[in-house]
């Protein structure tokens, strides 16, 4: 990131007065409240404009598709947090967005950017497979992961995958860049010898980047749709606590491999 010069700080999303609130041009009471849906004020407060019809369906529905998926990782951190904390909400919130990375949500980012990649490589009205090919040999060769593409669960295409991209055919949006993820998805066998099938972390930019909506904010379109989810588990932490469960399961079948101190014995539980 840039280090600028400037000395004054400026901001184009909210200012106000005594009587009234500015979001993005607009009057916080008078045009927005009660008049706009979330997803319409998150596009406006990103973008600094109101989506389209179009905009606004893809939008929604990669909110809806990245929200909840089980215990995964984060939101076991979170829960066994809440469970240590039960009156940190804030802080089990952040345990689980904290979780956000290369592997688990901030992928989508990341396989955006791979879209940009095979895209300028294949320049206007290019060859996608050749260009795709040609980009993943190169992180073949670097040894970098391809963001994206499988998934430890869904050995096909993840379920969310293809009803996302119905809704951006449906809602008649730009499928360039789902041309460009089915393209790498179909080189992947030649360069790394097996199928990788598109998980919805490649799904997410592939529909997003054809809205228009800014590759740099990708990344927090699965923090905030999983935040939704993380409050869901955390109000049933309060009500039914699994987190101490969640902590014994994963030591439960513990081995510990280093030294040990002379005549130390083993016990068949854990404290």
């Amino acid at each position: 990131m840039k280090i600028g010069k400037a000395t004054v700080p400026h901001t184009a999303i909210s200012t106000s007065n005594e009587d009234t609130i500015v979001v993005r041009g607009e009057d916080l009471c008078k045009d927005l409240i009660g008049k706009i849906s979330f997803t319409d004020y998150f596009h406006l407060l990103v973008t600094g404009s109101r989506p389209t019809p179009a905009a606004t369906a893809v939008l929604d529905a990669t909110l809806v598709a990245i929200a909840e998926h089980g215990l995964v990782p984060s939101v076991q951190a979170s829960r066994m947090t809440l469970a240590a904390a039960p009156d940190a909400l804030q802080g089990a919130v952040a345990a689980g967005i904290l979780g956000c990375g290369s592997v688990i949500l901030g992928a989508s980012e990341t396989a955006g950017r791979l879209f940009i990649e095979v895209e300028e490589r294949a320049g206007a009205g290019g060859d996608l497979d050749a260009a795709a090919l040609a980009v993943l040999q190169e992180y073949r060769a670097a040894r970098k992961a391809i963001p994206g593409y499988g998934h430890p669960l869904h050995k096909a295409r993840d379920p969310r995958v293809e009803r996302l991209f119905a809704v951006a055919r449906e809602h008649g949006a730009n499928l360039h860049y789902i041309a460009i993820a089915e393209a790498i998805e179909r080189q992947i066998p030649q360069v790394i010898g097996k199928d990788l099938r598109l998980n919805v972390s490649a799904a997410i930019p592939a529909v997003l980047l054809g809205i228009g909506f800014p590759l740099p904010a990708l990344k927090g379109v699965p923090i905030l749709a999983r935040t939704a989810g993380l409050i869901a588990h955390l109000t049933e932490e309060l009500e039914q606590s699994i987190g101490f469960a969640l902590s014994y399961q994963a030591t439960r079948e513990l081995e510990y491999d280093g030294e040990l101190p002379a005549g130390f014995a083993a016990t068949a539980s854990h404290s």
